[in-house]
Order: C-alpha cells, then structure tokens, then sequence
C-alpha cells in the first residue's frame, strides 16, 4: 500500500481522535433541553442548587468542546461559552411562546406537556434555536452539527443561520427545509414537506440572500416550495399546499393551486 495513503489515514485518524463525536456534542444540547424542559426526559426532580449546577456544567462542556475542535482559534472560549449562557433565558422564552403557538395552533393537541414530551417539531426548534445562538456567536461548525442531528431525528432541516422570530409553529415536520438566508416573522405556522429554499444553487452566491422572507401571520400549507432570495410573503397571507412560488406576493394573499381532478365511477363485474 502507498505509505502516503497510510500516512494521510494516519492523519486523519489523530485529528478523528481530537474531535469529540457527533453524539457527544449532540449529548450536550440534549442534556441543556432537558434542564431548561424535564418533561423530554424521566429523571430525578432538580432543585434550584442541582439546576444551576447542571447549568455550570454544560457550560464547562461547551469550552472543552470547542477546545476539542478548535472553534475559534482567535477568540476565548470560556468568554463565549459564558456569553452563550448568558442568552439562555431569552432563548427560553422563546422557546415557550414556541410550545404555546404550536399548543394553541394545533386542535390534536391536549397539553403544552404533549407537546414538548411528543411533538418533533419542538425538539428541531429546541436544537435550532441553540445552534442559532452559537451561530450568532461566529462558532463554526458545531451549529450544524446539531441542526442535522435534529434533521436526523425528525426529518426538520432548519439551518442554523436561518432567522425565526418567537411563536413559530411547525406541525407534523417531516420534510420541512429552511435555508441558511431565510427569514420567518412571527406567528408563522408551517407543515410538513414545505422548502423555503434557493432559486440556484452556485458557490458564488454564498454571501448573497438566496432564501425566501416569510412576513407575520402566515400560514404555508404541506408540500408548498417558495424559492429566492427576492421573494416575500407579505402578512396575513395563506399559501396552499403544493404551491410552487418564486415570486413575492402582498400582504392579506390566499396562493393556492387549482389542479383538475377527474373522477369515473367503476363498473363491476356483479354490476353488469
């Protein structure tokens, strides 16, 4: 075998070694989920004292992370870490004006508890919401490592660099895609299979606004896909399902697609 192959696997293999795993930062997020909502897990009731030390904790785990995978090489990692935890109880709120607009929005749903113990849709938001957080905060790579463990777990693919303002909610999920540029006001309600996603998809448009703007108060019915960076979703409208948008539309629209549907009646056999 090549002894420069072997010796570029042996790199590799040190700098695997370095890094903790997915399942590991993923553990992270997992476990500051369960502090700030017991209800995602059974486990034994905390006092104040064992909240804040589970709190301390996790902060302590955030810097040896990005120590482990060198996050930012020119900045302090306990002042982000620090900084990070300092904006918890707002991401907290926010994620509570979450569980009520899907809590309220929904008719299936009996409790704010069934919603956090059961609803996919909450738990992307939950790993979302931090990894926006930490994004905001220019820490690279570990953003998107949750946001995809959180697409692993419920077919959500929400970009950690995405801007949802408070009381999103998302119904069923499965499907849904949110682009890195995409920006959703609030009290917007989305279901499953909706992509707000790039007109193209070329390297140079990295730095540019490829993704839709969603305006408060709107409502995107399953399977619709509204596409470009020039594209806004004025207030108050409603967009059908399997709507095709690349265009703006004004405030107060209802989009809707008009397919033409035949039905034949069947003749059986026994009929005849």
């Amino acid at each position: 075998m090549e002894k420069n192959f072997l010796q570029q696997l042996e790199s590799k293999q040190q700098q695997r070694q370095q890094i903790p795993t997915n399942k590991v930062i993923a553990g992270w997020a997992s476990k500051l989920i369960s502090t700030m909502y017991p209800e995602i897990s059974q486990g034994t009731q905390l006092d104040i004292a064992a909240i804040e030390r589970n709190l301390l904790e996790s902060q302590q785990e955030l810097v040896r992370i990005m120590d482990a995978t060198k996050a930012c090489s020119e900045c302090n990692h306990e002042a982000v870490s620090a900084n990070f935890f300092s904006q918890l109880p707002e991401i907290f709120r926010v994620l509570n004006t979450d569980i009520n607009a899907i809590n309220q929005g929904d008719p299936a749903s009996t409790s704010t508890f069934e919603v956090i113990r059961a609803y996919p849709g909450f738990l992307a938001l939950c790993f979302y919401r931090i990894s926006h957080a930490l994004h905001l905060l220019e820490v690279p790579l570990l953003p998107r490592i949750l946001t995809e463990y959180a697409h692993s777990k419920t077919g959500i693919d929400i970009h950690p660099a995405a801007k949802i303002a408070e009381h999103f909610m998302i119904d069923h999920g499965t499907g849904i895609v949110i682009g890195e540029t995409a920006e959703i006001g609030r009290y917007v309600k989305i279901y499953q299979g909706v992509t707000l996603g790039a007109l193209s998809v070329t390297k140079k448009m990295a730095m540019m606004k490829r993704h839709p703007t969603i305006k408060d108060n709107v409502v995107i019915y399953s399977g619709a896909t509204i596409l470009g960076g020039d594209t806004v979703i004025g207030e108050d409208s409603v967009i059908g399902g399997n709507v095709w948008l690349t265009k703006s539309v004004p405030a107060g629209s209802l989009v809707y697609h008009n397919p033409e549907i035949t039905v034949v009646e069947r003749k059986f056999i026994n009929d005849l």
